[in-house]
């Protein structure tokens, strides 16, 4: 991989170049990048040790955001390009789902079957709902909540009497008024086709349909899909300046799914052009690619039906395109000295500054307050003021600490600020319950926060194992990924158990944690003892430092207690929780293994004067 170092020289070559890096060799100061506004650097976040003692240079990174270019690598290693808008031809065998019914009577015996099943005031309200939907009501069309309902088995019948004979609404469980109880709501989806949750953790404790910027319709994808088919849609999405997040929550409100029901296999970067792989159960491709026409900064082509959804970690690596300019050097041969050391002697494989938000408040440490229970106050480091924002974000957040209005800071606050108004909508309808408005945050996103403590602990870590024990030997203690068949297996995926009433086994599937290795992929690991140094079988290259977690296994060394420390430091134990929110506990979540070193593949530099 290669990069462009844009110096402030003439004559004009810039933009010649098609070129790659992985990343600087050391990073620009905060008052020197006019990237982000963020109070954080590098030591904050562990980030203390370098490979190389070279006086290296500094640029400005991400100054503009086609400065930063991202293409996702398979586990094929075939880098992703967005090269075709073409449909796949067995998209005309692909059968349309059911309608909606035309008429009271062509429907009216299900209505009488399910007045059997549930009783009149059910039974009524459906026909209400159906009523109102064969009217042809303008507009959102509010959903009815069923009675109470503590029988499981009894939920999952209702689940499935719609499924089975009103395949144009949607049914989920969610909490009902009266502490504890149960009810399902049955809403309409006026979009054919939408893609249900592919991990299926249903959301609870929703209101109406006041939440729908929340929780966007679900529906299941077509019960007649041919066999001849993969049951998944995949394709390349190309997006301009926008996470992953906010570029697939796009896609799903304009086509009435929800963001959590596509599948991919890494978040790539918000300040950047980048292109990845993403999948969805059961869509047609003529829909995602309709859209083209109406999307701003995002596109999706290379369509085609696989057997397999995406999951988190199911990609072999990123290739970049990395534009430095205003680089600042005592001369060019020092810069091409520290560049070609990178390519040659590689880096500490560090999660960056984006691990850690690029706003005044860091993630780690909302995190931090997650795994500590402290539920307002995770919500609140959330939703106060921070600095670099824009005005109006700004002037909202503030009125909202003084004066607790909801409705107007929805009104001001901009749709991509996902976290945010999940946290609103919810507590604008149970006043005071901050865990369950914490978790009407999209899981992927929310889970971000935890992911980023790991990363904050990793990090720490890391500088401690490279600055006591350097980086040419393995040591006593060390943790490695193995060469022997004999070694303990250690999964890297997280413990996230399936929510009940899951009547569909697709939408039963559980969620995976951004560490999450595809099966097939997970390595074995074992502790370096003196045998091990004898044989020298092992180097640095090999060596790894856990995520923490309840299944991993932590280095016999005095490195372990770097975790330890630290995390009791800020009043987390890393091995017993000290509450029953179990995604927000380390000790249910199994967590993973991170190389400390890496060599960037295919690398180089050039260097172009302007």
């Amino acid at each position: 991989m290669r990069a462009i170092a844009l110096l402030n020289r003439p004559p004009a070559l810039a933009g010649l170049y098609s070129t790659y890096l992985l990343r600087p060799l050391r990073p620009p100061k905060p008052s020197e990048t006019l990237a982000m506004a963020k109070s954080l650097d590098e030591n904050d976040v562990g980030i203390s040790c370098y490979v190389s003692s070279l006086p290296g240079f500094r640029g400005v990174l991400k100054q503009r955001y086609s400065d930063f270019i991202v293409n996702e690598v398979d586990l094929d290693e075939k880098i992703v390009h967005l090269t075709s808008f073409d449909l796949p031809p067995e998209c005309t065998e692909v059968k349309e789902e059911e309608n909606p019914p035309t008429s009271g009577k062509d429907c009216a015996s299900e209505v009488e079957s399910f007045r059997s099943l549930c009783g009149d005031h059910d039974a009524e309200a459906l026909k209400g709902l159906l009523e109102k939907i064969l009217s042809g009501v303008e507009g959102d069309i509010a959903p009815i909540v069923l009675s109470p309902d503590s029988d499981k088995s009894h939920r999952a019948e209702v689940h499935n009497f719609f499924k089975k004979n009103f395949k144009f609404l949607v049914t989920d469980t969610v909490e009902g008024s009266e502490g504890g109880s149960k009810c399902i709501r049955v809403r309409f989806c006026s979009v054919q086709g939408g893609g249900r949750s592919r991990r299926g953790k249903k959301r609870k404790n929703m209101g109406d349909s006041d939440l729908k910027d929340v929780m966007p319709f679900d529906s299941r994808g077509s019960d007649n899909w041919p066999e001849n088919l993969g049951k998944f849609l995949r394709f390349h999405l190309y997006k301009e300046n926008k996470d992953t997040q906010e570029a697939l929550g796009v896609i799903g409100k304009m086509l009435g799914f929800q963001q959590r029901s596509f599948g991919f296999a890494g978040t790539k970067d918000k300040r950047s052009v980048s292109t990845q792989r993403v999948t969805i159960f059961k869509q047609h491709a003529e829909r995602l690619a309709a859209l083209n026409g109406r999307l701003f900064g995002i596109k999706v082509g290379d369509f085609c039906y696989v057997r397999e959804g995406l999951v988190l970690g199911q990609l072999f690596g990123n290739r970049f395109t990395i534009t430095l300019r205003g680089v600042v050097a005592d001369s060019e041969d020092t810069i091409k000295e520290a560049a070609n050391g990178l390519g040659r002697n590689g880096f500490i494989n560090y999660y960056g500054l984006q691990r850690f938000g690029s706003g005044s408040v860091p993630t780690h440490l909302i995190g931090a307050a997650l795994l500590r229970g402290e539920w307002k106050g995770a919500a609140n480091l959330i939703l106060d003021p921070r600095e670099g924002e824009r005005d109006i974000i700004r002037e909202a957040r503030v009125s909202y600490k003084e004066h607790g209005d909801i409705d107007l800071i929805l009104k001001k606050l901009p749709r991509h600020l996902v976290a945010e108004r999940a946290i609103l909508q919810f507590l604008k309808k149970c006043p005071g319950n901050y865990l369950q408005a914490l978790k009407a945050i999209p899981r992927t996103l929310r889970m971000m926060y935890v992911h980023s403590y790991q990363s904050y602990l990793w990090n720490h870590a890391a500088s401690r194992r490279v600055q006591k024990y350097g980086i040419s030997q393995v040591v006593l203690g060390d943790l490695v990924f193995c060469k022997e068949s004999s070694a303990r297996e250690v999964a890297a995926v997280d413990s996230s158990e399936p929510e009940d009433d899951c009547s569909d086994p697709y939408n039963c599937l559980p969620d995976t944690s951004e560490e999450a290795v595809p099966e097939e992929k997970v390595q074995s690991v074992k502790t370096v003892d003196s045998e091990d140094l004898l044989k020298a079988i092992y180097t640095f290259e090999d060596v790894v430092l856990p995520l923490p977690g309840s299944r991993i296994l932590y280095p016999a060394n005095d490195i372990a207690d770097v975790y330890h420390d630290m995390a009791k430091k800020d009043g987390i134990s890393l091995t017993e929780s000290v509450h029953s929110a179990k995604e927000f506990s380390i000790t249910n979540m199994r967590g993973g293994y991170r190389q400390v070193f890496q060599r960037p593949i295919d690398y180089g530099i050039v260097i172009i004067y302007r």
